[in-house]
């Protein structure tokens, strides 16, 4: 046990390269992602801190060029997820007890570890096989995950200091105890440090975990684990496995030993998810801990007094930077008359700037969407907003899936605001504007806030006061993160905890104390110096 109150270093925010034309960073980049794509790798699952094989192997390729090979990961069955719990299991009681100074010094040396020398094999791997460009790479899977894990040391020696009170003769004390049992980890395609927060968050406070990525992470997934393993993680205390998700579902929700669950996915998906831990709760050993971020139909308000310049960078940066498949994207917007055609203006000058194309030219603004499905799904919304006579498509609106996924940055005028993209998350770089009659604000917060299910992240932007507080109040229910005259994306771990409510998740606000607290289970103990030696109360005393 510790010998002293220690103090870990003070958590700062990760500063973000550049990589501007000539820097050290960008050359450095570049090199490695010639590196990458000059060799196909074998990615195998890591069960017990073991490297296991199987028969049935998936390949991976980049979105924006599918035809190239970067490499083949093996798939799990049933019988590796049984493995990988069992192996959490085994390594639980060594890690939950291993002092917290330990766990600590572990995480904080995988963040100077991608700070450092892992940082362009990071970058790159997101790159190649998520289609990020250099700069969306960058504030994600180098300073993003940083910051997760430099914040939640803090955070979790915070909310060990958080003690109770003691009478005179009594010494109360909280300890912080891991679930009892395991996590299972289920992380997204989009972000790589959510990819990598879900799983090191809850192990942190002591949990083992079973983590399955999505399919199409899996590139830069393998490149997290490397760097878990050199940072000094011990075997079984996050085993990677590749899954179906009815195979992963069947063998997990079933187990005695579930915990809680990580999730970062669909709507769909996770209230399935909810519905049979709740079929099922008769078998666990304790009420397993549910943590969701899901979907979202994340808007952009604008009041009549908003500046028109800065409108538009919110929606040309808000919903297509990395191709609008950020949780946080905008996807719909609520743009005032007296504004528009100044703002369609300046929004389609924008666009005809952007370039298109693969990650490795740092020049491309827009790259490609994650896969063929993403990229049929959009195109059928596209096509079938071409056909609609209340609708109008006024820029983008062309897709080209030959050699990668690609989707042109697409912005859709309706007349209806419940036409079916302003309600429906797609996913993609497609924007749907409604053009509202500018004396009708209030109105139209409340179609705001009516219009979806969903309650992620919004922006209202203009100069007048008295707007920006009616509208902050009258959506205070609409979203989880709220932008004053910014974009609804780009939030920042320790600066704006990110979540949403509603439709959207659980709001367990990842990057904040909120989210660790989910993975311990605190235990109140009571020592009495000078217990009583006598039944009796004084006013049992005869008079």
């Amino acid at each position: 046990m510790p010998k002293g109150i220690y103090k870990v270093p003070t958590a700062v925010n990760e500063p973000i390269k550049s990589y501007a034309a000539g820097s050290a960073e960008r050359k450095e980049l570049q090199a490695m992602l010639k590196e990458l794509r000059s060799k196909e790798i074998d990615i195998p699952m890591y069960i017990g801190g073991k490297e296991v094989r199987s028969d049935n192997k998936s390949r991976l390729a980049p979105p924006h060029d599918h035809k190239h090979t970067l490499g083949h990961f093996h798939k799990s069955d049933k019988t590796h997820v049984t493995q990988a719990i069992d192996a959490a299991l085994a390594a639980k009681e060594k890690w939950a007890n291993l002092s917290w100074e330990h766990r600590a010094s572990i995480f904080l040396r995988a963040a100077e570890l991608i700070a450092g020398p892992y940082r362009a094999k990071l970058n790159a791997a997101t790159m190649l096989g998520q289609s990020k460009n250099a700069f969306q790479a960058e504030i994600d899977s180098a300073c993003e995950i940083i910051d997760f894990l430099r914040f939640n040391v803090q955070y979790m020696t915070e909310i060990y200091a958080e003690q109770p009170i003691s009478g005179p003769g009594v010494w109360n004390r909280l300890e912080w105890r891991p679930l009892e049992g395991f996590i299972y980890a289920l992380t997204p395609f989009n972000f790589t440090a959510i990819a990598g927060n879900l799983p090191t968050s809850c192990a942190m406070m002591g949990n083992v975990v079973v983590w399955k990525p999505s399919n199409t992470q899996v590139y830069s997934a393998n490149v997290l684990m490397e760097i878990f393993q050199k940072a000094g993680v011990p075997d079984g205390v996050i085993n990677l496995i590749y899954p179906s998700g009815p195979d992963a579902a069947d063998v997990v929700f079933n187990h005695k030993d579930f915990a809680g669950i990580h999730f970062t996915g669909s709507t769909e998906v996770f209230q399935n998810i909810w519905q049979t831990i709740g079929n099922n709760i008769h078998k666990y050993r304790s009420y397993p801990r549910i943590v969701g971020e899901t979907g979202g139909k994340d808007f952009i308000m604008a009041h009549k007094s908003a500046e028109a310049k800065s409108l538009s960078v919110a929606i040309s940066r808000g919903a297509f930077e990395y191709q609008g498949q950020k949780c946080s994207a905008a996807s719909r917007a609520y743009i005032p008359s007296n504004l528009w055609e100044e703002v369609k203006g300046y929004v389609l000058a924008d666009l005809k700037d952007m370039k298109m194309g693969p990650t490795e030219e740092f020049t491309n603004f827009i790259n490609a969407v994650i896969d063929e499905k993403s990229f049929d799904k959009l195109a059928k919304y596209i096509d079938a907003a071409k056909k609609d006579s209340n609708v109008e498509v006024i820029v983008g609106g062309n897709y080209d899936k030959s050699k990668g996924y690609f989707i042109e940055p697409t912005i859709i005028v309706a007349k209806d605001p419940k036409y079916v993209t302003m309600c429906e998350e797609l996913f993609g770089p497609v924007l749907t504007i409604f053009v509202y009659d500018a004396d009708k604000y209030e109105e139209t917060l409340e179609l705001v806030d009516s219009t979806s299910p969903y309650a992620l992240t919004g922006a209202i932007l203009g100069q007048d006061r008295y707007a920006i507080e009616l509208a902050t109040k009258k959506l205070s229910n609409a979203a989880g993160n709220f932008y004053i005259n910014d974009k609804c994306t780009g939030a920042v771990v320790g600066q704006q905890p990110f979540g949403g409510a509603r439709g959207s998740g659980t709001n367990d606000k990842a990057g904040a104390k909120i989210n660790l607290l989910r993975w311990v289970s605190p235990r109140t103990i009571k020592e009495t110096f000078t217990p009583p030696t006598d039944y009796k109360y004084p006013f049992l005393q005869a008079d």
